[in-house]
C-alpha cells in the first residue's frame, strides 16, 4: 500500500483490534447449538412427576443458603434473636428429611442469562452472547419449557422473555413486572413478593374458572418462579448483609407457602419440586466472573420422583471433601454436586419430557429414586442424546472441511456410536445394570470430549492465523514509525512484481481455502490482515536497514552494551504489566522503583531540578499505595467527599494563584509559555469548581437516600445527571477566548472529570485521580527537562491558538497543520530515548487502570456508584457509565501525552505509532492465555485479560485523536540554546537533519 498518514494509520489500528477481538469467540467460544437434533425421552409407563416446580433464587450463594446467621429480622437488643440458627428452615428440612441435595456448580460468564439458559436447556452459551442481550436470543434454542405441555413462568422481563421467545407458540406463558420495578434504590423484596402473590392468585383463580383448573391438572407441566430479589438486594446491600439474609427468610418462607398451595391444589403427592440459583455472588455484590462464591449455588431436589437423604449416624458423609460445606450442620448427609447443565436432565425426566436438544447435561443418578435397572436405562437415553449431537455436528463438519479426520473414539466401526450404544443395550438386557450405568456414564464422557474435538478443530490454523496478524501489526507499527517519523518519510517502498505476486498469491489461495470450507465471514478479516501488514514491512525494509545503520553507525561497544541492557529493561517493563493483570501489587514495587529515577541523568540534574524531583518522589510513593488497597471497595461516603474536596481544592487555587503560577512558568530561556489570566477564562473555570462542589452535594445526597432505602429522588437523580453531563461540556467554552498555556490546559481538562470521579465513585478513587493528575504533570516536566539537558532546542514556533468551536475540527486542522509543519522544518525526528517516553505512557496508561481495580474488579463490578444515576436494573446503561469512569483517567494520560509530543517538538502521532505496537506484547500474550476449560476463575480472568488488553490498544488509538483536541492551541515558546555537539546530538531538532546520532544514554 502507499505510505499512510496519521489519520489513516489510526483507522487501521482501530479496525484490526475491533476485529481481532471477537477472534477469541471464533477460536474458543464458538456457539454450541445446531439444528437437525432428533430428541430422546425416557420410555417409562408413568412418569417420575406429573408436574414440576423450579424455583431460581437469581443470585444466592450456595453458603449462603444453609449456613446458620442471628436472626436478621428480630431487634438487636432481643439476646435470643442473636443465637445462629438457619435462615430457610423449610428449605433444610427438604434437605434433612425428603430430599436430595448439592452444589450446582456454574460455568462463566456467572451472569443470569447464561445461568438461566444453562438450568433450563442444558447448554453452556458462548461467551459472546451475553453481549447480545438480555431478553432476546442470538438464535433459539430448546429448552425444558418448551418440552413441556405447558408453562407458567413469573419474574424478571430481563429472564422469562428467553423461554417464551422461539418457543412452541401458547405453550409457554410469562408474567413479568415493569422494568421499573427493579429499583435498586428501594427494598428488593417486593419483586420476590409480587411473584409468590401472582401464584397464589393462579390456583386461587383455578378454584372458579373450570378451564384453568383443567389446564393445570394436565400431566407434563412446568411451573418457574424467578425469584430476582435476592441478586438485586445483594448487589445493593452485600450478600452477607442484613437486607439480603432477610431476603433468603423471605424466599424460604413463600417457598414454603407455594409448595404448600400445590399440594393441597392436587392432593396427590405426585408434584417434583427443583431450588436452584443461577449464579452465586461475591462478598462485593457482585459477580460475573469465576470465583467460587459466583460459581457455587445450592440445589435441592425433592417430591415425585426424588431420592429421600442419604445420612451417616457417625462421621461424615460423602461429598463433604472438598470442606466447603463444614458450617453448614449438614455433615451427615450426603452431598451431591452437580454441573448447573445437570439440572436441566433432572427435570427433564422427573416430568417425564423429552431432553432439550443441543443439552449437555448428564442425568445426576442420586437424586432419582428408582431401581438401577431404571437408572441405567434412563442414563442409556442421556448418552444417546449427547451423541445424536456429535453425530450431526460431525456431519456438519466433514461437509465443510477439507481432509476431515474424524475424533478417535469414534474413528472405526468397532469403535462406532451405534456399536458402544448397542452394547450398552445387552449389559442391561444380562441384567448388569451397575456396569451399564457405569459403560453409559463413559459414553457420555466420551462424545462430550468428541464435542470438545470438534469445537476445537479449527484452533491451530485459526491461532496461527490471529498470531500472524498481531506480529504483523508489531511489525507494521514499528516500520510506520521509523519511516514516517525516523526518517522523515524519504525512504521510498520497494514491491518488485515477483513480492506483489507471492503476496497476491498468498490472499487467493488463503480466500479460496476459506471458502471452500465454508468459513465464517470473520475467518476473511483475520486472513487479509496479516498480508496486508507483512507485505507492506517488505516493502519498507530499505527504511529498517537504513534506520539500523543510521542508529549503530556511530555506536561504541560501550553504546551497544547499555543499548541491550536497555531493551532488556524495556522488555522487563513489559513483563512487570503482564504480570500486573495476576497481581497488580506489582505496581507498588514498580514506583518504589520509579522514585530514584531522576537520579539517572545525576546529581546535577537533581539539585537543578530539585522541587520537580521531589514532587516526583512523592507522588510515585503515594502512587505505590493505591495497589495495596482493596480492589474490590465497600461504599465510604467519607473518602469519596475527601477525594473530592482536593479536585474542589486544585481548581480554588489555580484561580486564586492563576497569575502567580502563569509567571512562574513564564518562559525564559528554555522555558515554558504562558499567558497572562483573562476574566472569561476565570469564570468558566469558577463554574467547573461549581460543579465540582455540586458533585459532592449530590453525591452525599445521592449516597443517604439510597442507604435508607427511601429510593432515590428524582430531582436528586437528575441534578446528578445534569451535573455530570455539563461537566463534559463546559470546557468547550473555552473556546470562546482560548488559552495556550499548558497548565491552564490541563486543569481545565482535570476539573472536567473532576464531577465523573465524584458521582460515579464508591471509595478513594477520587484520591487516585488527583495523585495521578499531580505524577503526570510531573512526568511531563521532568521529561521536558531531560530532553532540554541532553538535546538541542528547536527554534522558536508559532502556533496561533485557534478556535473550538467544534468539536470535530481540531483534530483534522491540527493533522493538516502538523503536515505543514513538517515541511517547514517545525518538527525533529524520533530517537531511540523516546522509546522511554512510549514505555512510561503505557505503564501510566496500564496503571491508571490497576490502581483502582483488578482484572476481578471488571468481571465483577460493584453497581453502587451507578445506582445515583440509573436506579432501575439496565445492564448496559450501567455498564456504559462504569466504562466511562474507567477509561476517563486515561484521557488525562493522553492529555499529558499530548502536551509532552508538543514540547519535544516531536511529530503528531510519532509516539502514539511505538506505544500501538509495543502495547500488542501484551494482546498476544494474554491471547494465548485464553482459556475455556480449567476452573471457572481461570477462564473467566483470562477472556477478561484479554479483552481489556486489546479494548486498551483500541482506546489508545482513539486517545491519539482525543489529544489533538485536548492540546490544540497550546505554544511552548522554546527559545536558542547552544547546540549540542557530538555524541550529545540527536539529530537536528527542526526534522532537517540527514542523519541521526543518538548516544547510548539516550537509548535509555
Amino acid at each position: 500500500m502507499a505510505r499512510i498518514g496519521r489519520l489513516a494509520f489510526l483507522a487501521f489500528a482501530v479496525a484490526f483490534h475491533v476485529v481481532y477481538m471477537f477472534s477469541i469467540f471464533d477460536v474458543y467460544f464458538v456457539s454450541p447449538i445446531v439444528g437437525g437434533i432428533k430428541a430422546f425421552r425416557v420410555d417409562t409407563p408413568k412418569a417420575p412427576a406429573k408436574r414440576l416446580v423450579l424455583y431460581v433464587g437469581d443470585g444466592l450463594r450456595a453458603d449462603k443458603a444453609f449456613q446458620f446467621f442471628p436472626n436478621p429480622s428480630a431487634p438487636p437488643s432481643d439476646p435470643a434473636a442473636q443465637e445462629p440458627r438457619p435462615l430457610a428452615p423449610f428449605l433444610r428440612s427438604r434437605v434433612l428429611e425428603y430430599g436430595t441435595f448439592g452444589i450446582s456448580h456454574t460455568r462463566v460468564p456467572t451472569e443470569s442469562r447464561p445461568g438461566h439458559v444453562a438450568l433450563i436447556a442444558g447448554l453452556y452459551e458462548d461467551v459472546s452472547s451475553v453481549t447480545t442481550g438480555w431478553k432476546l436470543n442470538p438464535v433459539n434454542f430448546d429448552s425444558v419449557f418448551n418440552r413441556s405441555s405447558h408453562t407458567w413462568s413469573w419474574g424478571s422481563p430481563d429472564i422469562l422473555p428467553m423461554f417464551s421467545t422461539g418457543a412452541v407458540p401458547g405453550r409457554v406463558e410469562d408474567a413479568t413486572y415493569g422494568a421499573d420495578f427493579e429499583d435498586s434504590s428501594m427494598d428488593a423484596m417486593k419483586l420476590d413478593i409480587w411473584v409468590f402473590d401472582r401464584v397464589r392468585q393462579l390456583f386461587k383463580d383455578a378454584e372458579t374458572d373450570p378451564e384453568l383448573n383443567a389446564r393445570l391438572r394436565e400431566d407434563k407441566i412446568v411451573f418457574f418462579l424467578h425469584l430476582l430479589g435476592l441478586d438485586t438486594t445483594g448487589h445493593a446491600n452485600r450478600p452477607y448483609s442484613k437486607e439480603y439474609l432477610q431476603n433468603i427468610q423471605l424466599v424460604d418462607n413463600g417457598v414454603k407457602e407455594i409448595t404448600e398451595i400445590i399440594e393441597n391444589f392436587y392432593g396427590d403427592g405426585e408434584t417434583a419440586y427443583v431450588f436452584t440459583a443461577d449464579h452465586g455472588m461475591s462478598d462485593w455484590g457482585s459477580h460475573g466472573d469465576g470465583h467460587p462464591d459466583n460459581t457455587r449455588t445450592p440445589l435441592i431436589a425433592w417430591g415425585s420422583g426424588v431420592a429421600k437423604p442419604v445420612t451417616v449416624r457417625n462421621g461424615r458423609a460423602p461429598g463433604h471433601d472438598d470442606g466447603v460445606s463444614h458450617d453448614w450442620h449438614l455433615d451427615h448427609v450426603q452431598r451431591h454436586d452437580v454441573a448447573q447443565a445437570d439440572v436441566a436432565a433432572l427435570m427433564a425426566y422427573l416430568a417425564g419430557l423429552e431432553f432439550p436438544v443441543n443439552s449437555v447435561g448428564e442425568l445426576p443418578l442420586p437424586y432419582l429414586a428408582t431401581t438401577d435397572k431404571e437408572k441405567a436405562r434412563a442414563l442409556s437415553v442421556n448418552a444417546r442424546a449427547i451423541l445424536e449431537m456429535y453425530r450431526v455436528k460431525e456431519e456438519k463438519k466433514s461437509e465443510t472441511v477439507l481432509r476431515y479426520a474424524p475424533y478417535p473414539g469414534f474413528a472405526d466401526s468397532e469403535y462406532s456410536i451405534e456399536h458402544r450404544l448397542k452394547l450398552v443395550e445387552q449389559t442391561i438386557e444380562h441384567g448388569q445394570h451397575l456396569q451399564a450405568i457405569e459403560e453409559a456414564h463413559q459414553l457420555i464422557k466420551l462424545g462430550l470430549r468428541g464435542l470438545r474435538y470438534l469445537q476445537t478443530y479449527d484452533w491451530l490454523f485459526l491461532r496461527a492465523l490471529v498470531t500472524l496478524g498481531y506480529v504483523g501489526w508489531i511489525a507494521f507499527a514499528f516500520t510506520t514509525a521509523i519511516d514516517a517519523h525516523m526518517l522523515g518519510g524519504k525512504v521510498e517502498a520497494s514491491r518488485t512484481t515477483t513480492s506483489v505476486t507471492v503476496f497476491g498469491s498468498l490472499l487467493v489461495a488463503l480466500y479460496s481455502f476459506l471458502f471452500v470450507q465454508s468459513s465464517p465471514i470473520t475467518y476473511y478479516a483475520y486472513a487479509i490482515f496479516p498480508i496486508m501488514f507483512w507485505e507492506e514491512v517488505l516493502a519498507r525494509r530499505q527504511a529498517l536497514v537504513q534506520a539500523k545503520n543510521n542508529v549503530f553507525s556511530q555506536f561504541s561497544s560501550w553504546d551497544v552494551a547499555k543499548a541491550g541492557l536497555n531493551l532488556l529493561a524495556y522488555v522487563g517493563m513489559l513483563e512487570i504489566m503482564v504480570q500486573s493483570y495476576y497481581h497488580r501489587e506489582i505496581y507498588t514495587l514498580a514506583y518504589l522503583l520509579l522514585v530514584p529515577w531522576p537520579a539517572i541523568y545525576g546529581m546535577e540534574f537533581v539539585r537543578g531540578n530539585w522541587t520537580l524531583c521531589g514532587t516526583w518522589a512523592l507522588t510515585c510513593t503515594a502512587m505505590s499505595i493505591f495497589t495495596l488497597l482493596p480492589a474490590m471497595k465497600v461504599e465510604d461516603p467519607n473518602l469519596i467527599l475527601l477525594g473530592g474536596l482536593l479536585i474542589l481544592l486544585v481548581g480554588v487555587l489555580y484561580i486564586a494563584l492563576e497569575k502567580s503560577l502563569l509567571v512562574g512558568s513564564a518562559p525564559s530561556k528554555n522555558g515554558l509559555s504562558s499567558n497572562k489570566p483573562d476574566g472569561l477564562s476565570r469564570v468558566i473555570l469558577g463554574v467547573q469548581v461549581g460543579l465540582v462542589a455540586l458533585a459532592m452535594i449530590v453525591t452525599r445526597s445521592s449516597v443517604t437516600a439510597l442507604q435508607a432505602k427511601q429510593g432515590l429522588p428524582l430531582g436528586t437523580q437528575m441534578v446528578g445527571w445534569i451535573t455530570l453531563v455539563v461537566s463534559l461540556l463546559v470546557p468547550f467554552l473555552h473556546a470562546l477566548n482560548p488559552r495556550d498555556d499548558y497548565l491552564h490546559r490541563i486543569v481545565v481538562i482535570f476539573l472536567a472529570f473532576g464531577p465523573l470521579f465524584i458521582i460515579l465513585t464508591i471509595s478513594y478513587e477520587g484520591l487516585f485521580y488527583f495523585v495521578m493528575a499531580v505524577t503526570l504533570l510531573t512526568w511531563v516536566r521532568l521529561e521536558h527537562r531531560i530532553h532540554q539537558r541532553s538535546s538541542p532546542l528547536s527554534s522558536e514556533a508559532d502556533h496561533a491558538p485557534l478556535k473550538l468551536s467544534n468539536p470535530l475540527e481540531p483534530a483534522i486542522s491540527a493533522a493538516k497543520e502538523r503536515e505543514t509543519a513538517l515541511d517547514d522544518g517545525d518538527y525533529r525526528l524520533l530517537a531511540l530515548s523516546d522509546a522511554r517516553i512510549c514505555l512510561f505512557f503505557l505503564f501510566l496508561l496500564q496503571s491508571a487502570f490497576f490502581s483502582t481495580g483488578n482484572i476481578a474488579s471488571v468481571s465483577s463490578f460493584s453497581l453502587d456508584a451507578v445506582y445515583r444515576l440509573v436506579p432501575v436494573f439496565d445492564p448496559f446503561s450501567q455498564a456504559a457509565l462504569l466504562m466511562l469512569k474507567m477509561l476517563a483517567p486515561f484521557a488525562l494520560v493522553s492529555a499529558n501525552l499530548g502536551i509532552l509530543t508538543k514540547q519535544l517538538k516531536l511529530r503528531g502521532g510519532s509516539l502514539f505509532a511505538i506505544v500501538m505496537g509495543i502495547s500488542d506484547y501484551l494482546t498476544l500474550r494474554f491471547f494465548w492465555e485464553v482459556r475455556d476449560e480449567g476452573s471457572w476463575l481461570d477462564i473467566g480472568e483470562s477472556i477478561s485479560m484479554f479483552v481489556i488488553a486489546s479494548g486498551l490498544c483500541i482506546f489508545v488509538a482513539s486517545l491519539e485523536a482525543l489529544s489533538e483536541t485536548f492540546v490544540r492551541g497550546v505554544k511552548f515558546d522554546n527559545g536558542k540554546a547552544p547546540v549540542a555537539t557530538g555524541a550529545q546530538a540527536n539529530g537536528r531538532p527542526n526534522g532537517s537533519a540527514k542523519k541521526l546520532q543518538p548516544s547510548a544514554g539516550q537509548a535509555g
